[in-house]
């Protein structure tokens, strides 16, 4: 079923441009035909919906166009990055759907790329700088003034060959020096001013241990990973329109080298996915789990594809809302409302349709016999018929939501009140007595409803076309059922765009983002349930079973509400 749902969503999707480009560049026969593509993430967080849209991009072109996608990780900071993080990608494109062709890191060309910079050092376009980080910022000038030169910039290839190997060792001091690439000083695009390309870092690589102690920036490593894979198409977001002509430069620069130039990967920029309400940066969203403000990267309320994966999003439901906002080369901000109306009509074909009370009141149904119970037969999902049925008991004392009653009924009031008659799913019509209703403490708070069925009016008998006015009500069987935890998970953030305030984004967490209800019912045929599977409460919303969730105390998710409740 998942990947028929999948074949059709593709062939009905348009080209977006750029596919189109894509198109263009195999029609003119550019790279001889051959497409591919590479996902590169930093392994230094877990990754988040804004990843998933390049995901979708990346894998989808190399899909569409009968290609090849490569999973690189820019491993080039070992002091943020780590194996945890790598394992976590790793899954996480598989639940999206995706398969990549070949699995690359950065660090795999280390050598290479050591290689090249010494070459360039050769070639005196290279130079150790001893200065700091803040007076090589001074000196870079603004768009519209040109740069200073370092007083470091010329000196002899011998002195930057020997402080660049001083670099690499285990003695090298953290910022004490960096190596630049000679470039343009007085360019108007800033990132040609003498860009810093290797940084010292004492931290332990994941992979490879202590062997380095000088590392590649990203804008040295990344185009030149992309050319030693073959990548013909490298996608990315607008925010590296600007770095495409350094890219291309050290490309260049890389072929003049190896004295090669078969060709060079094309680099396409597209609009980041960014959602209200929330927060794509990572270091953020690190921020929140490092200081325990949220229970950890796979919280419910994260952007984290493993967040909403435990929240009880389907992956499919994902690439649904990403493939309806499209790719543009404009930002812009995304209503949460969108992705949960995506999430709402896939789960609406896959979810199980089952009873829980979540703010249970005892309803006694006074003229069923005492100590008597029926199995009664529920459907699974009434999209579709072949997930069959299961069976719910029915008794003399069942729970009903406490919202469902009411002992002085508006006019407008459609369900249980005195005198009232409603439906009860799958079973019979009952009618509330009039004389004696409910039973209350001494607080005024209803404890008991009183009420009596009719037996003729069961589900599936001839009496059970008796038309009533009231409304069709969810209910549980007393007995019969079983307690649960429910988490009702909100917005994360209490206003639309929290990345644009100037205010200390932990001042706008919304304090209502979860709510932990402890005396809730379900009926016991979700016992069996596991995390992951998708469930949907009946007039409540969708849920799914925690991964803390046990057969001795079940734990349940919202996944969202039937209906967009959030701007009433």
């Amino acid at each position: 079923m998942e990947e028929k749902i999948i074949a059709e969503n593709e062939e009905k999707r348009s080209l977006s441009f750029v596919e189109q480009f894509v198109k263009e560049d195999l029609e003119a026969g550019k790279n001889g035909g051959r497409i591919q593509t590479r996902f590169p993430p930093e392994p230094n967080g877990y990754i988040h919906i804004g990843h998933a849209k390049a995901i979708c991009m990346d894998f989808g072109v190399a899909e569409r166009f009968g290609g090849v996608c490569n999973l690189r990780f820019d491993d080039t900071n070992p002091s943020k990055e780590g194996t945890e993080y790598v394992e976590s990608i790793l899954h996480d494109i598989q639940w999206l759907g995706f398969k990549w062709g070949n699995l690359y890191y950065a660090s795999d060309y280390f050598e290479q790329l050591w290689d090249l910079a010494v070459w360039m050092i050769k070639q005196g376009l290279a130079y150790v700088d001893e200065q700091t980080s803040e007076q090589i910022a001074e000196q870079k000038g603004t768009p519209t003034q040109p740069g200073t030169a370092s007083p470091y910039r010329d000196r002899p290839v011998e002195e930057n060959l020997r402080l660049f190997e001083q670099m690499n060792t285990p003695e090298a001091v953290e910022g004490s020096m960096v190596l630049r690439a000679k470039l343009d000083m007085a360019n108007p695009n800033m990132h040609f001013r003498d860009p810093v390309i290797y940084r010292i870092i004492q931290t332990p690589h994941h992979r490879t241990g202590t062997k380095w102690h000088a590392y590649p920036m990203y804008d040295f490593a990344h185009g030149q990973s992309d050319y030693f894979e073959g990548v013909t198409h490298s996608i990315c977001t607008l925010e590296f329109v600007p770095h495409r002509p350094l890219y291309d430069k050290f490309v260049d620069l890389l072929q003049e080298k190896e004295q090669q130039h078969d060709y060079r990967p094309r680099q396409i920029e597209f609009n980041r996915l960014n959602l209200t309400y929330t927060v794509m940066s990572k270091r953020k969203l690190k921020a929140l789990v490092d200081e325990k403000l949220v229970s950890g990267w796979d919280d419910p309320r994260m952007p984290t594809v493993c967040g909403m994966r435990r929240r009880g999003y389907s992956s499919q439901s994902i690439r649904n809302f990403i493939d309806s906002i499209g790719y543009t080369k404009f930002d812009a901000l995304n209503d949460y409302a969108l992705l949960e109306a995506a999430v709402r009509d896939d789960l609406n074909k896959r979810a199980c349709r089952v009873s829980a009370v979540l703010n249970p009141v005892k309803l006694i149904i006074t003229n069923y016999p005492e100590g008597q119970a029926e199995e009664l037969e529920a459907i699974n999902n009434p999209e579709n018929e072949a997930d069959g049925k299961h069976a719910i008991t029915f008794s003399r004392e069942l729970w009903i939501e406490r919202d469902d009653f009411m002992e002085v009924a508006e006019k407008k009031f459609q369900r249980l009140a005195p005198g009232k008659e409603v439906r009860l799913k799958n079973a019979y019509i009952i009618k509330c007595d009039e004389e004696h209703p409910c039973d209350k403490d001494a607080e005024g708070n209803v404890t008991t409803i009183y009420a009596t069925y009719d037996p003729e009016t069961r589900s599936g008998m001839p009496g059970a076309d008796r038309k009533i006015k009231g409304k069709t009500l969810h209910w549980l069987s007393a007995g019969h059922c079983l307690p649960a935890e429910v988490r009702l998970y909100d917005r994360l953030f209490s206003i639309e765009n929290p990345s644009a305030d100037e205010r200390d984004f932990r001042d706008l967490l919304n304090p209502e983002s979860l709510t932990v209800l402890n005396n809730c019912f379900v009926e016991k045929y979700v016992a069996e349930k596991q995390p992951g599977d998708f469930l949907q409460f009946q007039r409540i919303g969708y849920f799914t079973p925690d991964l803390e969730s046990t057969p001795e105390h079940l734990v349940f998710n919202r996944t969202v509400g039937l209906k967009d409740t959030w701007r009433k």
